[in-house]
């Protein structure tokens, strides 16, 4: 008698990696999507370092980035435009794995940083350093990431009751947002002139100025967040089902989601210390990406990838869409904006 028992085929493709004991199980859509993705990025990295006053070819931008170019154009390339160029890339993966981690917490799409408080916790923190203290970039990194911490906690506490609903955290949430963005505009007033201008400026999302100590120091934070987001991937996807069933499966629940929200919040945090608050990268990143996949849940990888992708192409319509450089911050906000829009009403259509 055959026993043999066939597997179960539940209907994707998987890609199976193993190493000794560590096996990582991928879906063959999201790999081919990310590759994809990363190949869009590719071109579109290279037409920001060609374009600008000074127009370049695709073979200079190529030669200066392997050092087989000197002089005005190696200046160009290397000194003034890459670091714009990959500090876009990397702010807008961060973004997009943070608005990832909360959305699949919380169970909403609608969960975003900025909707929730963090963003303007952060801000807050770098506001108090950049008005009162007048400190530098490694402190202001260090006031957003207090306010950022502060803000998560106190959301965190007020709406905990027997536990934390997601609709609750953000009604709470919304209420710290508000609060706090009061208190962002009175610090504002009541500087000095000079100082309260730049921090408008910088308070809309703006990549101008960046240097590469910003995206050495923001680029090694970030770095280390989206590895342990990695870490942490199994056990956020786990408490999708519910704590109950993720706790069934051996996820300690209440460190699991304390420690994605930590992760989430310093991935915002960090963004926001080098470039001001980039509003709705993090609220549509992640919902494009499960759409491309098709995946049921929200996943890191492809949010990261399109997080990427929205920041670097809303950066270079904001350089060249209008005479005067614009912050990447209103680009972001025109076409979130309308992606939210498109949103709400999906669901309100859905349930009619």
């Amino acid at each position: 008698m055959n026993t043999h028992i066939p597997p179960v085929d539940f209907g994707r493709r998987m890609l199976v990696l193993r190493r000794r004991r560590i096996a990582v199980r991928l879906q063959w859509r999201s790999v081919v999507v990310c590759a994809v993705l990363a190949v869009v990025i590719a071109g579109a990295a290279v037409l920001a370092l060609m374009t600008g006053s000074y127009a370049l070819g695709p073979g200079q931008v190529l030669a200066a980035l392997t050092g087989r170019e000197t002089g005005i154009v190696h200046d160009i390339v290397v000194e003034w435009r890459l670091p714009r160029v990959a500090a876009a890339l990397m702010f807008g993966a961060a973004l997009g794995v943070s608005g990832a981690v909360f959305q699949s917490l919380l169970r909403n799409p609608l969960a975003d940083p900025g909707i929730v408080g963090f963003s303007q916790g952060s801000y807050t923190g770098a506001l108090i350093v950049i008005l009162v203290v007048n400190g530098s970039y490694a402190q202001l990194v260090g006031g957003a990431l207090l306010g950022g911490m502060v803000t998560a906690v106190a959301v965190y506490v007020l709406a905990y009751r027997r536990g934390v609903q997601g609709f609750r955290l953000i009604i709470v949430g919304i209420g710290v947002s508000a609060m706090l963005g009061s208190l962002n505009t009175w610090l504002i007033l009541k500087a000095d002139l000079d100082q309260a201008m730049s921090a408008a400026a910088w308070g809309v999302g703006s990549l101008n100025g960046v240097s590469w100590n910003q995206v050495a120091i923001g680029g090694a934070c970030i770095a280390g967040l989206l590895l342990l987001a990695g870490v942490l991937g199994r056990p956020m996807r786990q408490l999708e089902l519910g704590d109950d069933a993720a706790a069934s499966q051996g996820v300690r629940v209440s460190p699991a989601r304390l420690g994605l929200i930590l992760v989430g919040v310093a991935l915002t945090a960090t963004v926001t210390a080098a470039s001001g608050p980039i509003a709705f990268i993090s609220l549509v990143a992640p919902q494009i990406g499960r759409r491309l996949t098709r995946t049921a849940g929200i996943t890191l990888a492809p949010a990261a990838f399109v997080g990427a992708l929205l920041c670097l192409v809303s950066d270079y319509l904001a350089q060249h869409i209008a005479p005067t450089p614009l912050p990447v911050g209103i680009i972001t906000v025109i076409l979130g904006g309308g992606y939210l829009g498109y949103l709400l009403f999906t669901e309100a259509r859905r349930r009619l």
